[in-house]
């Protein structure tokens, strides 16, 4: 079993010190994905993670992007990555599309300058070429598994003789190069986890460094890249933790001094199960096309990898920033609830529709929605700023997303509704005739100033009283008349953001089909 200790000294403080120890220094971080996939939760996390901590201290946060695994790189992916990020608001100081004096910024641009640490490296005697075939190498991890022995690398190909290289070489046999791991015991400092302890040697083989294809494996290109990028702090998943020690150990071959790491734990499931990119629903590809804000994204992110000296919910990032605190996260895994992100994009709604700027954007999103989206006739003047900005208003604690608005449910909003057949009518707990013609004379009688939530709402309940209406059937048949819904918002409410003329026409529509009912069943007897 492989076992990394942690030290028993209190974690925040031995973190404290390692910390301040190079805090003064022009901190340089990177985020440095592959191109295999969609950004997704716990990508962004890292990337939010290095941006808030370079931004705080005033330092440069970095995009490299690390595609030496040729296979796996998906078209187009890149794009879409840098595209994700401008749309939450993290913007590198350098990368692929914003250049910097350390470029080119993309691994497989780099290839040159791995194969030349390579050539350091075997000269130094710190690595060497292994001739293994991928046979060899299955049939000793075959071995090893009925022996019920550590998978690793045997190092048959670390004590070869100069002479049975070249004999290969010269017959052309393919060949990777793998980095000689050394004892290492002595811990290394993580400045999430504390002191940390793994010989690496003792539990791995020695780890490829130069694939057969001639591009390096995440090893050395990251490690070669951090030195000659100059960045001065590693904040990458926990994943990457266990091998840190081999890092740790190639910068030693070089004679580099490693820069200080930080490991981020884990993002689960609620199953408590890894995130995985397979997972269309923790992509932020998909957030952003059903229509949450940036901010609620970031939100989430940050709700579930702590280090924040207060709640970051309803925050946006450049006010996240002043809150973040290294020495503030949790080793303990997030648990991702999606469900919260539905209130903290309610909360970012809220904050939009009280700055004037933002309100006009969403007013401007919405009525594009609308004329996108809704393809009956529009009734008169809903696509005013001041219509769309009082049905925003009236909807901000019932709906999460703009979105919402469009549904079927709130389709009254925006055109006339179905027409209450005449059965249905009847089926209602009280003189409906009486109950619209009561109901018309009074409302004829408002202002347009007057019609409001709370005046009708006290004005509805009169009506009730005064005619002795039923008063849930007496709201149920005007909900039902006004917005063709058996559930739903208040009569009041619904009344109030119609608005008196059109409140007033789907009434009369209603009370007259009644009457012709009447007529023509009079007319038949007759």
């Amino acid at each position: 079993m492989i076992v990394m200790k942690s030290f028993g000294i209190p974690r925040i403080i031995s973190r404290c010190l390692s910390y301040s120890a190079r805090c003064l220094t022009d901190v340089r971080v990177r985020f440095a994905p592959s191109p295999t996939g969609e950004l997704h939760l716990g990508g962004l996390r890292t990337a939010l993670y290095n941006y808030l901590f370079a931004r705080q201290h005033g330092g440069k946060f970095i995009l490299r992007i690390e595609d030496t695994d040729q296979a796996r790189v998906v078209p187009g992916a890149v794009e879409k990555l840098i595209d994700i990020l401008k749309w939450v608001g993290i913007s590198p100081d350098e990368g692929p599309q914003h250049g910097g004096e350390y470029g080119p910024y993309t691994q497989s641009e780099r290839l040159d300058l791995y194969l030349e640490k390579i050539e350091d490296l075997l000269k130094m005697g710190s690595a060497y070429r292994c001739f293994c075939s991928t046979k060899r190498l299955d049939l000793m991890r075959l071995d090893m598994v009925r022996r019920r022995e550590v998978l690793k690398y045997d190092g048959r190909c670390r004590s070869l003789t100069e002479a049975e290289i070249q004999e290969k070489l010269d017959n052309k046999m393919p060949y990777t190069v793998r980095l000689k791991l050394e004892t290492f015991k002595d811990p290394w400092q993580d400045l999430v986890y504390g002191p940390i302890e793994y010989d690496v040697a003792a539990y791995e083989g020695d780890p490829i460094l130069l694939k057969s294809d001639k591009y390096p494996t995440y090893h050395l290109a990251n490690v070669v890249d951090d030195h000659y990028m100059k960045i001065t702090h590693v904040l990458r998943g926990v994943e990457w933790q266990q091998a840190t020690p081999k890092h740790i150990l190639l910068y030693k071959a070089f004679g580099w001094t490693p820069p200080q790491y930080g490991h981020l734990p884990l993002m689960l499931n609620t199953d408590r199960s890894k995130l995985s990119k397979r997972q269309d629903d923790i992509k932020v590809q998909y957030f952003k096309e059903q229509g949450y804000f940036p901010e609620a994204v970031l939100n989430l992110t940050t709700y579930l990898g702590s280090g924040f000296t207060e709640e970051t919910q309803g925050h946006t990032l450049s006010e996240v920033v002043n809150t973040f605190d290294l020495k503030l996260i949790q080793t303990h895994s997030g648990i991702l609830e999606q469900e919260r992100i539905d209130r903290f994009n309610r909360m970012h709604l809220h904050r939009k529709l009280d700055d004037p700027e933002q309100r006009q954007e969403l007013i401007n999103q919405l009525r594009k929605m609308v004329t996108e989206n809704i393809f009956e006739s529009l009734k008169d003047g809903v696509l005013t700023d001041e219509y769309i900005g009082t049905v925003l208003d009236w909807n901000k604690d019932r709906i999460y997303l703009l979105g919402n608005l469009i549904q079927p449910r709130f389709s009254f909003i925006w055109t006339k509704p179905p027409e209450t057949s005449l059965e249905e009518l009847a089926n209602f707990d009280l003189d409906v005739k009486k109950a619209l013609g009561a109901t018309l004379k009074e409302l004829e009688c408002f202002k347009e100033n007057d019609f409001s939530q709370k005046v009708l709402k006290a004005k509805l309940k009169d009506l009730a009283r005064t005619n002795d209406f039923n008063f849930p059937a007496y709201m149920k048949l005007l909900r039902a008349v006004l917005s063709d819904l058996k559930d739903g918002p208040p009569v009041n409410e619904i009344m109030a953001v119609m608005g008196k003329n059109t409140t007033i026409e789907s009434l009369q529509h209603t009370a007259k089909r009644l009457e012709n009912a009447e007529f023509a069943a009079r007319t038949v007897i007759e």
